[in-house]
């Protein structure tokens, strides 16, 4: 595991993977914050509970089912699609479009593609309010997993299918470390987002997966001056 990018360990990829949320934009963004408020509100409404009662269910859900929605459909059967669309019915606005990471992921050989557990709606307006949404090959959203959210390895492997991608030639940035732990395994070359003047004390880094640190290869806390750094590669 490194915090400087090494140009010579991305010289061989050709699919770049990212995840959406906290990943393509910085983590102070807030962005998700709106989200996680719409989904305790969904909960709220949907059991008549009260606000604390409604978000530590949504976190019990979360966690032992990877995303609030597969915990809704395996314990209340909720229609999907009114989910997602009032959980991420957000304002976009406060996105600031970063044309310089657009170059950089333009700059980058191959294909582009993002992989979230939100829905393709969601990615598309997120991205484009970036101003990068040109550059991505595809958009591969929970509703193309068949509601199976990463870190399960259905997803991935659907994925990977769709676009015959070769783990060996591809890298995946990602927010939370145990949804590289798939990547890893299938010979990514794995990076993991942290927040921005992150300290990279490692005990910090782990807190949250401690048992997913064999599964990074990289951290950093700017993905767009990492990927710079990685031009020397492709000359």
């Amino acid at each position: 595991m490194a915090i400087a990018p090494d140009p010579a360990r991305f010289a061989h990829v050709d699919d770049w993977v990212f995840d959406l949320d906290n990943t393509l934009y910085p983590h102070h963004t807030n962005l998700f914050a709106q989200i996680d408020v719409n989904m305790t509100a969904y909960v709220q409404a949907l059991l008549d509970l009260p606000r604390e009662e409604a978000r530590k269910l949504q976190k019990d859900l979360y966690f032992e089912h990877g995303t609030t929605l597969a915990g809704l459909m395996a314990r209340y059967n909720v229609d999907p699609d009114d989910f997602l669309a009032k959980a991420h019915d957000i304002d976009y606005s406060g996105l600031v479009p970063d044309p310089a990471l657009g170059d950089a992921i333009k700059a980058l050989p191959g294909r582009k593609f993002i992989f979230t557990n939100g829905d393709r709606r969601h990615a598309e307006r997120t991205a484009q309010q970036l101003g990068i949404l040109e550059h991505f090959e595809d958009i591969f959203d929970i509703v193309a997993a068949e509601l199976q959210p990463k870190p399960a390895r259905k997803p991935y492997d659907a994925f990977v299918a769709l676009h015959k991608i070769v783990g060996s030639s591809a890298a995946m940035f990602e927010d939370i470390a145990r949804n590289l732990a798939v990547p890893k395994a299938l010979g990514m070359t794995t990076v993991l987002i942290v927040p921005r003047n992150f300290e990279p004390t490692f005990a910090e880094i782990w807190e949250r997966d401690p048992e997913h640190s064999d599964d990074v290869d990289f951290v950093t806390d700017d993905l767009n001056t990492f990927l710079k750094a990685l031009a020397p590669a492709f000359r």
